[in-house]
């Protein structure tokens, strides 16, 4: 997957990422917008072999870890790996995640937990994991600003049919962000949110690409119905899946690309934004929910 960042600076000189679900998707872009920017990137991912590639075409000091972060144990060990790996750790982005739909009648409580496990415990988890390393600084001390940023989705505000619980997890994970936020604010951490809209991920893709994520032991096919993405007048051919579409419902009449979604990604990360925490930012070119 080539993917060439918007901007190449220096903001993030001397820091290290950890970008969870980074081998892929959103979270790749956000992997190379990160260290295009100066970053030391590590890579966290549940596929192994992708996480690797991705870190052949980032380069430099990047690294990554292997596991599913729905284990309880995982966290902490990650936070370890970045520790021993690169010596501290500044920013994190919670993003990885995956879709497991069915309609609330039909949804047995694995299907809905396994949702709050990967969206909301695992985050949840990794903060508290980091919590001594992020907890050292004060607001005074300026230079040494962290970062968080949870990936979340418009689901969350306005629901998501037959992704109860994905819309559930999500909706969890901003109460988690704003919470952090406040806690952690007199430490000169930054705590914040992108709920995404339709964003043009493997996650959006026709299910006859045959997308599959292994979770919990299991092996989860992703993707939207054919026939769903016919209905919503977007292109069902495999080759695309990464590209901006039309999208009639949204303001700006088209879905999101995934250099657009970790441009909002980096923006939290860096010094722009260091006056802004605690907050949920839309990135959905105006439209009302949909699919990351």
């Amino acid at each position: 997957m080539p993917f060439v960042p918007t901007l190449s600076s220096s903001l993030l000189a001397g820091k290290v990422a950890l970008v969870t679900g980074g081998a892929q998707g959103i979270g790749r872009a956000s992997a190379h917008t990160l260290s295009a920017n100066g970053a030391t990137v590590c890579i966290a991912d549940v596929d192994p072999t992708r996480a690797l590639e991705a870190q052949n075409a980032i380069g430099g000091d990047a690294s990554t870890f292997a596991g599913d972060l729905a284990d309880p144990a995982v966290p902490d060990a990650l936070i370890e790996h970045v520790i021993a790996t690169h010596g501290r750790i500044d920013i994190i982005v919670n993003g990885a995640g995956y879709f497991w739909d069915a309609p609330v009648h039909r949804m047995p409580d694995e299907q809905f937990q396994s949702m709050l496990d990967i969206h909301l415990l695992a985050p949840f988890r990794i903060l508290r994991a980091a919590a001594p390393y992020f907890r050292t600084s004060s607001i005074e001390d300026t230079r040494s600003a962290r970062k968080v940023v949870n990936v979340s989705s418009l689901a969350a505000s306005w629901g998501n049919a037959g992704a109860a619980n994905y819309a559930a997890a999500k909706a969890g994970l901003v109460g988690l962000t704003k919470s952090v936020a406040t806690e952690w604010g007199r430490f000169n951490v930054t705590v914040n949110a992108v709920a995404f809209g339709i964003i043009q991920t493997r996650f959006g893709a026709p299910q006859s690409a045959h997308e599959t994520v292994k979770a919990g032991g299991r092996e989860i096919p992703l993707g939207v119905p054919d026939k769903t993405l016919e209905r919503l007048g977007l292109n069902t051919r495999v080759d695309d899946i990464y590209a901006a579409q039309r999208l009639p419902g949204a303001t700006l009449g088209r879905t999101g690309t995934i250099q657009e979604a970790a441009d909002a990604i980096f923006w939290l990360a860096s010094p722009l934004s260091d006056y802004v925490t605690g907050q949920v930012i839309a990135v959905g070119g105006g439209s009302r929910g949909g699919f990351d």
